[in-house]
């Protein structure tokens, strides 16, 4: 059953037009996720499903009952509560329900006869029956339980809102709203505050969730361990792909060339016809057949060709100074912050020229302090820190949008920090992060969060330094400016160190892997994959940290390099492009087939309650013969809605057959 069903849904702010004619159905099970560049409209179709905001056109409908649950992009401050009562406050529901249950139970002891004890009988299963699935009997525990998944301690449950940043109190909205466990979950960004470790935890979460989720995100490999739709949003249309990530960017490309391929077609056909029409125009014998053409190609419906995509803008740092082998060295380091210590002065650590190294390990670990270590922009209360020859640091963390002149324009923002480079480059580095014509005018004061952040990694890029200390580099980018940043940081020459939960970007950057953990810095000289084989970890299915072997405190040990050959590696990726393409063929035409019953159900939705709103009409009931052919049309279309679910559940187990691997002999 359809819990929200959108239905040729169009909507525009002010002059911006975002999207037209978008149809999505959201069931139980179903996990969708809605990808697109920023300013496509991906958080108005969110605002749009719990009703903050109308569709200019088209209807959405919610079945009755349907609880909707949003996380936002920001949250307000709170203070004055725990962690632990805040989010036990999100599950308000559940002490309605216990407080009606124990008045029905009083009214249980009054009833006067049958009728009145059936109906309270009745009533009392059914919140029971939600009280149970809302986890009321085990409210606290569950709240605790999601709470240290997000990364919080015992002791951090206990503490005051107002204690924490912006970023601990996102988390605690997501561990609020887990706990709600509304029917349709709706999350924008979940991960962006997230660590490795909860993002690993909140995806585990989310693939036993009985209800519909709908996420938009930009982590790639979030989408492919959550979804199982993928909606882009494109030049004002929604397009849906059955399958995750990986399967939505193979479908697109096939979709988009079979697009191209119809509209070349067809524009041959209508130059064709057109010549016919030119030629013998003024021609009396040929009027008629002229006159036919002319109204054909007036009735044609277009195919509209896909044409070129957004260009992806490749951009390269300016030219960094070469440094010295060694780029910087700690020693005997020690940092504490109060009575917390963070190192106790036996961190030691080298870095050398061309390293691209990500920081990673739990929550308060200490990766962010070592960062800024590194990057001298933390203090520490004993060891030594020091820079190798003609060293230049660079640093950016999400606070750095602090540091953006309010009163400045992007571009002329960007130009205080880029001395050397030409007004072309600027403006090229600008458009790499979605400034573009105008809005390379626009005052930094009215830039939105994510704007702002963009703007400061641009004029970190900017600057030629040569040793890069990123701090979740890759927060509020779509996925066009993550592809420019992760190219960038592949043609640097000089030496990166990063923290990031987006395992795509470390897998495609990273030549070193350093585990932070228990005053601990673990150097592992290769790929995030080959760290996950020396550690015994499936980085598919759980946790990058999960289950880390104890270490002497500040001891830095090195593992050996990995051994595939590049042939063994080719090998192994061309076998396994194999298997992909020999799922998708197997599985192409059931997909097809799924979408086309998709799309007859969300008509037949729409249908439905078009003339059920008719059919409340009193006035309607003057012309019998009309309201006779509205309600046989009805009957007929319910008859049909309730045959689609059957036919689709028909279809997902042939495709979810059709998906298994299948046994490949070796040779």
């Amino acid at each position: 059953m359809s819990l929200v069903t959108i239905a040729s849904v169009s909507k525009s702010h002010a002059a911006q037009h975002l999207f037209s004619d978008v149809g999505l159905m959201i069931s139980a099970g179903r996990r969708i996720a809605i990808v697109g560049p920023n300013g496509a409209g991906k958080t108005t179709l969110l605002e749009l499903i719990t009703g903050e905001q109308e569709p200019d056109v088209g209807t959405i409908t919610r079945a009755r009952d349907t609880v909707i649950g949003y996380l936002r992009q920001e949250v307000a401050e709170t203070r004055g509560r725990s962690v632990l009562a805040e989010v036990l406050a999100g599950a308000g529901e559940v002490s309605g329900i216990e407080r009606r249950m124990r008045h029905i139970e009083t009214e249980l002891e009054d009833a006067a006869d049958e009728e009145e004890l059936a109906e309270l009988m009745d009533e009392y299963g059914r919140l029971q029956h939600r009280f149970e699935a809302l986890g009321g009997y085990g409210l606290e525990s569950e709240a605790r339980r999601i709470l240290a998944g997000l990364g919080f301690a015992d002791a951090d449950m206990e503490r005051d809102m107002g204690e924490f940043s912006g970023g601990w109190m996102m988390r605690v909205a997501l561990a609020r709203l887990l706990l709600q466990n509304p029917d349709v979950l709706l999350l924008d960004e979940p991960t962006n505050h997230l660590d490795l470790a909860s993002v690993e935890w909140l995806q585990g979460f989310l693939a036993v969730y009985a209800g519909a989720i709908v996420l938009v995100s930009h982590d790639r490999d979030f989408i492919n361990e959550v979804a199982n739709r993928v909606v882009e949003l494109h030049d004002g249309r929604a397009t849906e792909y059955v399958g995750d990530y990986a399967d939505f960017v193979e479908q697109r490309t096939e979709r988009m060339a079979q697009l191209e391929a119809a509209a070349k077609n067809q524009q041959r056909k209508i130059a064709h016809t057109q010549a016919f029409i030119d030629r013998f125009r003024y021609k009396a014998s040929k009027a008629r057949q002229v006159q036919s053409r002319v109204k054909a190609l007036e009735k044609l419906d277009r195919v509209a060709s896909p044409g070129a995509r957004a260009r992806s803008v490749k951009f390269r740092f300016p030219e960094p100074p070469r440094s010295g082998r060694t780029v910087i060295t700690l020693s005997d380091v020690e940092k504490r912050y109060g009575d917390n210590v963070v190192y106790d002065g036996t961190l030691d650590l080298q870095l050398e020229r061309g390293q691209r190294v990500a920081l990673i390990g739990p929550n308060g670990a200490g990766k962010s302090t070592l960062l800024k270590i590194l990057a001298g922009v933390l203090p520490f209360e004993g060891g030594t820190r020091e820079l190798g020859s003609n060293v230049r640091v660079a640093y950016f963390a999400q606070h750095q949008i602090d540091a953006l002149n309010p009163e400045n324009t992007v571009f002329n923002e960007l130009n205080d920090s880029a001395p050397m480079m030409s007004t072309t480059d600027m403006r090229k580095l600008l458009g790499a992060f979605l400034f573009s014509g105008s809005t390379v005018d626009k005052q930094v004061g009215v830039l939105s969060g994510g704007e702002q952040t963009r703007l400061a990694l641009a004029k970190l890029l900017a600057d030629p330094a040569n040793l890069l200390c990123l701090d979740e580099p890759t927060n509020h980018l779509d996925i066009q400016s993550r592809d420019v940043l992760e190219d960038a940081l592949n043609a640097f020459s000089g030496t990166i160190v990063l923290i990031t939960h987006d395992r795509y970007l470390i897998r495609s950057v990273a030549n070193t892997i350093i585990e932070v953990n228990d005053g601990a810095a673990t150097v592992y000289p290769g790929d995030f994959e080959y760290y996950a084989a020396k550690r015994g970890v499936d980085i598919e299915t759980r946790g990058a940290v999960e289950g880390a072997r104890s270490t002497p405190r500040g001891v830095v040990t090195q593992a050996p390099k990995p051994r595939e050959s590049s042939s063994v590696a080719a090998d192994r990726k061309r076998r396994e492009a194999e298997a992909r393409n020999a799922r998708h063929r197997r599985t192409r035409d059931l997909r097809s087939t799924m979408t086309k019953i998709e799309a007859e159900s969300i008509e037949v939705e729409r249908e439905l309650a078009e003339i059920t709103e008719r059919l409340s009409d009193p006035d309607l009931y003057a012309d019998a013969v009309l309201v006779k052919q509205l309600v046989e049309r009805h009957n007929t279309l319910r008859d049909r809605s309730e045959r689609i679910g059957p036919e689709l559940e028909d279809v997902r187990r042939e495709l979810s057959a059709a998906e298994e691997p299948q046994m490949v002999r070796s040779e």
